[in-house]
Order: structure tokens, then sequence, then C-alpha cells
């Protein structure tokens, strides 16, 4: 029999073991009746995460739909309604933990109606299991919520196909359906998936291996869950210190408290304030438990610094050598929560990490239609619509792209009425002229529209909308085309990619398509960035070159051109112009 001492030591290394066990945030999503209540509650159930009274209650339930003895769903489906009408409605959130990890599971609703609960439960996931009904297939639900997961940045994703029982466990039905998930998270670019097939109701594949499909060698859905590796929510490695308050108890002492959005913070590290740009260093690393050697993504902690500066609320302390974008534009893909349809104009006010700001939305670029991932023009957002935005805010923002970090690379829009989170956005595009890449004083944004001219004007005045040709270099194309549209009345611009920054390729397009000219932008191979900050622009009205038509004949590609840009016209634009 082990001593005092020695039970109170392994109990000590078993809490600390415990403490030290990394946590995974995981949501769920799929189409309606697809399983998804199901899955989660045979997964707390087979793993021991459910407690004895807990289950007692779900057993003893009028409201039980399933034929065997436990009705798994009522395990997560906590409210009346859902009870009642079989739906989850909510997000339900649920905790276990087993040998080797933490988790902490969003069940969100499948029905297009609650497209806000499943954004806002999988907005601080790091994977989603979406599930597939083997009997029907990918749904458009399927696409909708694999495109949200791809939208809010999710990078694992686990396809649980799902009711394997009912087409008596055919692996033919599993390949196919694999192949056409992965198709699809292709065409997302969704980084990481895995698919397992499984029976939510029977088990199968949930933590213990299934008998009945010998031929899957890959891991239970439990098993990946354990197993895989957790992307950080920042790939930002330059310090990002958003200050959230000012701790100053006496004259001796004076703090920046706030959480580490980016990078590693170490004492005697050089950082720079914005916005007053003002550098110094770092001279202690203060928490309650003591002073730190270093502080990382996530940690919550207080800064002193070695000078006296300008600091408060709102403000940030970042890398001088790699500062985030500083600006009052850029666009941003935005899920609309609330009944009150958007109004472009309207003053909202925009929350960011700690900052909080007026802001308006000048330009809905398009919305997107989730079941069929098409963009489509859009005067206003309803509720649980998702757009791509322009926003202008009163004063500068410090941020980086969504891709890169989801804590500096995200936002809610606020009713400043009601106080209602109307909105909550993802930042891709930065619109104005300089990016904040270097230490120099930021200059002010041009100045786009002069005053009393407004752009339907300009488009009137030239006879045509404005768009981006994306060409590739090769043939004299560019020049030749440039020309032929010119001789037909079109106000064009011929622009060299490779001689500009992303900051100043966006600022320059910006200007360009706000004059109403025709961009016929000449570049062999455009990145991702360079392919958002065209969309950002011109949306719909983008004709990219790059890759279908580099086969034609310069000739042939010129005519083509030309017929696209015919679309551009307006007819009578004199008399347009009058009317308006």
């Amino acid at each position: 029999m082990l001593s005092a001492p020695l039970l109170r030591k392994e109990f000590d290394d078993f809490l600390q073991k415990d403490l030290e066990k990394e946590l995974l945030r995981f949501t769920t999503a799929g189409s309606v009746d697809d399983g998804k209540s199901t899955l989660i509650g045979r997964l707390l159930h087979d793993a021991k995460g459910i407690y004895e009274d807990q289950l007692a209650s779900v057993k003893k339930s009028r409201i039980n739909r399933s034929t065997g003895p436990i009705d798994f769903s009522l395990l997560t489906d906590g409210l009346r309604a859902e009870r009642e009408q079989g739906i989850t409605i909510d997000v339900a959130y649920r905790y276990f933990a087993t040998a080797r990890r933490k988790f902490i599971i969003a069940d969100t609703p499948g029905h297009e109606q609650y497209t806000r609960n499943m954004a806002t439960g999988a907005s601080t996931a790091s994977l989603a299991v979406i599930l597939v009904d083997a009997t029907k297939g990918l749904l458009p639900q399927t696409r909708r919520h694999s495109y949200i997961a791809s939208l809010l940045g999710i990078p694992n994703v686990l396809a649980a196909i799902n009711k394997m029982d009912l087409v008596d466990y055919q692996e033919d039905v599993f390949l196919r359906l694999q192949q056409d998930f992965l198709a699809l998270a292709d065409r997302l670019k969704i980084r990481a998936v895995q698919c397992v097939p499984v029976s939510a109701l029977e088990g199968d594949n949930i933590v213990d291996r299934s008998r009945h499909m010998a031929w899957y060698s890959g891991p239970t859905l439990l098993e990946h869950l354990e197993t895989v590796q957790i992307q950080p929510a920042s790939s930002v490695s330059s310090l990002r210190f958003p200050v959230q308050y000012v701790i100053r108890p006496d004259s001796t002492f004076r703090g920046f408290a706030g959480q580490v959005a980016g990078g590693t913070v170490r004492p005697g590290n050089s950082v720079m304030a914005l916005p007053s740009r003002q550098t110094t260093r770092v001279e202690s690393i203060v928490t309650f438990d003591g002073d730190l050697d270093a502080a990382s993504l996530g940690q919550a902690v207080t800064l002193k610094l070695e000078d006296e500066i300008d600091l408060s609320r709102g403000d940030m302390l970042v890398s001088p050598d790699a500062p985030p974008s500083v600006s009052t534009k850029f666009s941003a893909a935005v899920v609309w929560l609330n009944e009150t349809p958007m109004q472009l104009d309207r003053t909202y006010l925009a929350k960011h990490t700690t900052r909080q700001v007026k802001a308006k939305v000048t330009r809905i670029q398009h919305r997107i239609d989730v079941n069929t991932l098409h963009h489509e023009p859009a005067q206003e957002l309803g509720m649980n619509s998702i757009a791509v935005l322009e926003i202008e805010t009163s004063i500068p923002l410090f941020f980086d792209s969504y891709e890169h970090s989801r804590t500096t690379g995200s936002f809610i829009l606020v009713d400043p009425l009601s106080n209602a989170t109307v909105g909550a956005g993802m930042i891709r595009v930065n619109l104005s002229p300089l990016t904040g890449t270097d230490n120099k004083q930021q200059e002010q944004p041009l100045e786009i529209n002069p005053e009393g001219v407004n752009p339907a004007e300009r488009f009137a005045r030239h006879g045509h909308r404005p768009a981006i040709f994306l060409i590739p270099n090769r043939d004299s194309l560019a020049e030749a085309a440039d020309r032929a549209l010119f001789e037909l009345g079109f106000e064009t611009n011929l622009v060299w990619e490779k001689s500009l920054s992303p900051g100043a390729l966006a600022a320059l397009l910006n200007v360009l398509w706000s004059a109403g000219l025709v961009v016929l932008l000449v570049s062999n191979r455009a990145s991702p960035e360079m392919r958002r900050i065209l969309e950002a622009v011109a949306g719909d009205s983008l004709f990219d070159w790059s890759n279908e038509e580099s086969q034609l004949s310069r000739e042939a590609a010129v005519e083509k051109i030309i017929s696209q840009a015919e679309t551009l016209r307006i007819r009578d634009s004199r008399k347009d112009l009058r009317k308006g």
C-alpha cells in the first residue's frame, strides 16, 4: 500500500498531466437528418463522456425517436423545440476528455435558416466533422457547410460517411462518396481531409472499429480526433499584441495587459506601437504567478516597456520589421446575423481585437449562394446571407488577412442603436494604397473620387462599365487587345503586375476601377493573394485569361476579349446620365 506522500505525488502528477493535455475544438455540420446529434451522442456515450444521471434521463424520456434503448440525439438536443421537432436549432456545446486529449464539441444546426448559428459555433473550431448520408450522397447542404468551413478557415475536415448500415456496409458506396467529397474539398481549397465510414446508430467506427467494414483500414472517428495535428489560430510569426487594458496601480508601475495574437514576445524585444509608430523595448512580461521569459500565441500577460510611450486600449504592439496592415478600407467576407437587412452607407460599429470604430459598408461586391457556391449581385443582405463587402472605417484598423490570423483578421459589426451583433466578418484584402509593410510614416490614402462626381456618372460618360482582364504575358496579346479596345471606344489602361507590390497593385486597381476604366493586367502566374485582390476589386467583372484561353492564337484571343468587353457597354449612356 502506498504511503500518503506517494499517493499525493501520484495525484499531483495525474492533475498536471491532465492540465497539459491538448484541447481540440471541433464542430459538426451536415444536412437535416444526417445524424449529427446521434453521432455526437454516440461518441460521448462510447467514450464514457456521459454522466449516469444524464443517461438515465434520456432512457426515461418520453420523446424517444430511436428504435433502440437509447436515443443518442437527446444527449445534445437540449432545447424543448429541438426535442419535439427532432432537429438541432441552437449550438450545443459539449465537453469530454480521453487519455490523449480534451475536446469541446459544437453541435451546429443543419437547416439553412440557422446558417448564422453554424458560423458562430464553427468560428473557434480547429476541425469540422461534416456528415454525409450514405443513402443520399452529397446534398446542397453538404456543399454549404463545407464552404462555410473553408470560409472560416477551419484547417481540418473529417467527412463522416454515416448510415453505412443502411447500405449494407458496401465499400464501393464509401469509395464513391469519398471521391465526391475530396473533389469538393479540392475545389474549396480545404487543406486536410479524412473520410471515415461510420454508423452513428450502431456505433461502427465511432470509438470502436467496425466488424462489418473489415475493408476499411483507416482511423476511427475518435482515433482521428485524438491524433490530428492542431493548427494554431495564427500563422503570423511576428508579434501582434492588442492592448486591452492599461494597468497603473501606482506611480512605479505601468503595464499593458492583453492576449498575444501572433508571434512570441520576450524581454528585450524591440516593439512598435500602433498607431503612433513609436518604438521601444519590452522590459518584462508580468503575470500573477511571476515574470515570464517569453509569451506566445494565446497567452494573456502584461507587458512592461522600457520607455513611457502613448498607449491605450485599442492600440497594438507589433514587430517593427513586420507590422500588420494599417488601413481604413478593406474587403471582407461577412455573414449577416440580424433580421434587419444590411444597408449600404449606414453607420455600424466595428469591433476588431480590442478596438471599436465606426464603419460603413460602401459596396457589396457579390453575394454567395452557399448551396451552389455561385456569386450573384445584391443590393442588400438578409439574415444568414454571406457576401463579400467593401468596408470603410472612421479610423484605421491594424489587421492581417483572416487566412493568416483568425484573431487580427476577424471582426464583428454592431448596431449602435440596439447594440445587437449584426454581422461577423473575415478580412480578405487591404484596399488602401499602403499596406504597412515598412517602417516609414504612412501616407494619406489617395482621394479617388473628387467631390460631386460619382462612379456611375463616370461609367455613363465612358459608355461602359469597368472591368479587369487578367492576361498572360505572351505574343503581345495585352498590347494588341489594348489597341483594339481603344479603337472601339473603350477607356483602357495597361498594367504590368510584376512591377507592383500587392498593396500598390490593390491601390492602383481601385483608382482605375473608380475611374471607370477597362484594365488589362499582364501577369504570367496569379498568386492566391493577387486573385483575392482582383476578386475584391472587380467581383464578377473579372475576366481571367491566365489559363483557359492561353492556347488560342493572338487574333482569336483578341476577338474573344472584344466580345467579352462588349457586354460592358452601357446603351444610350447620355440618356441614362440625364435621367440620373
